[in-house]
């Protein structure tokens, strides 16, 4: 099904960007402007994610 495949590259997408935000976080000379927005991305990602799976709970 084309919305699961959707579901699954989007917690993969989620767990890739929460692992560079920890290895960013990390180091002291990290842009915080940068990580502000990859941790925005990552909350849309995640939004994105519950919607599809409310989604399809509803069906």
């Amino acid at each position: 099904m084309a919305i699961e495949q959707r579901l699954r590259e989007l917690d993969a997408r989620h767990r890739d960007l929460d692992v560079i935000i920890k290895n960013e976080a990390q180091h002291p000379s990290s842009d915080t402007v940068r990580l502000a927005a990859m941790k925005k991305q990552k909350l849309r990602l995640k939004e994105e994610i519950e919607s599809i799976r409310q989604g399809l709970d509803h069906h």
